[in-house]
């Protein structure tokens, strides 16, 4: 078996949790669910899987610091940042580089940063398997989420015959990735019982990744062949990706190989998984009152029901609602968002704005 290695991303901004994600502390460095920070919480997922030398985050400049400071079990080395965001295949390539640079036959895990799973021992046996799958044969592995509801928010894997068994797990291979579907189809694949979720968990050996990239993403493959010669001269890291990184194709791992290549399969979740990608999501993972309301902080409900209210600053500042159902409101020590439930994905376009006016940059 090669050496394992597990590579998190942890670049994005967060932006539907705005007011309390901001670019240099989002979502992923927050407590959104559970104690500790999102990212905390994935990489001690972890232990007993891959030794913490062998975990590496990619994330970006303005978020270096506050990662290393939430993930102190790490080596500080094992976090690199990204001078620009280029999307997930370059990350996908750089990744297979910074791997390569410590075993060439290694085979890594590619894993966000900040979805809610409760059954550790679950997820580590799953990627164990999957781990398992790579190392035996030239395929790709991506873990299949067992669909809950009909999703309109997420990227669909259509699943083939079975192809192994691992650990008890099946594993079967990959008809086709859909994109997100509409409502009528999304109902179509779930009633079918041959889709999964797509949850961007990933895990393949070097040589099978760096074959896909030069099958089906040339242009990104030579570039990726310039950061493999300037590691194996022992450049600094920060110097090379400044200099290569933001000539990089920008361009999503599921278009540059996921759709493209025929050595895809997949193993079905054996955990429970959560995106948390809106406030909203929040309430399935926090405790309500008999209104169904979640209360974080000095917050108040009263003749209302459904609503999410948090404040974060513990400062006596009472958040009181009277009289409304379904809305989120969430204070922060500079900025206070009020948003009806089904205007949650609003938050992004409100958030662009704001960065749009000098006045209120300072809130990003």
């Amino acid at each position: 078996m090669p050496e394992k290695f597990v590579v998190i991303m942890a670049g994005g901004r967060g932006e539907r949790f705005w007011p309390q994600s901001r670019l240099r502390r989002p979502k992923h460095l927050l407590p959104i669910v559970g104690e500790k920070p999102m990212l905390t919480q994935t990489v001690e997922r972890l232990e007993g899987l891959v030794p913490m030398a062998n975990v590496l985050i990619i994330t970006n400049a303005e978020q270096r610091d506050a990662v290393i400071d939430v993930c102190p079990m790490l080596p500080a080395d094992n976090v690199i940042a990204e001078p620009v965001g280029r999307d997930t295949a370059p990350a996908v390539g750089l990744a297979m580089e910074l791997v390569r640079a410590r075993d060439p036959e290694g085979v890594f895990a590619m894993l966000p940063a900040d979805h809610v799973i409760h059954d550790g021992a679950g997820f580590r046996r799953v990627l164990g398997a999957a781990f398992e799958a790579a190392a035996k044969q030239s395929v790709l592995v991506t873990v299949g989420i067992e669909p809950q509801y009909p999703a309109t928010g997420f990227g669909y894997v259509h699943k083939g015959e079975q192809y192994d068994e691992l650990d008890g797990l099946p594993v079967f291979k990959v008809q086709r990735f859909v994109e997100k579907p509409d409502l009528e189809t999304a109902k179509q694949y779930v009633e079918s019982g041959e889709y999964y979720w797509n949850a961007g968990m990933f895990v393949w050996t070097v040589n099978t990744v760096d074959a896909a990239f030069a099958q089906h993403s040339p242009s990104l493959y030579a570039s990726l062949e310039k950061v493999k010669t300037a590691l194996a001269a022992k450049e600094p890291i920060d110097e090379l990706l400044a200099r290569e990184y933001p000539t990089f194709e920008k361009i999503s791992i599921d278009f540059a190989l996921m759709e493209k290549a025929d050595n895809v399969v997949t193993l079905p979740s054996a955990f429970d998984w959560d995106d948390v990608g809106a406030w909203p999501a929040i309430a399935r993972h926090h405790d309500k009152d008999a209104a169904e309301n979640v209360i974080k902080g000095d917050g108040w409900v009263e003749q209302g029901s459904g609503n999410i209210v948090l404040s974060e600053n513990g400062d006596g500042h009472l958040l009181a609602l009277v009289g409304v159902d379904d809305m989120i409101v969430v204070r922060t020590k500079d900025a206070t968002l009020v948003c009806p439930k089904d205007k949650a994905q609003e938050i992004k376009k409100l958030v662009k704005q704001l960065g749009a006016d000098a006045t209120w940059q300072k809130l990003m």
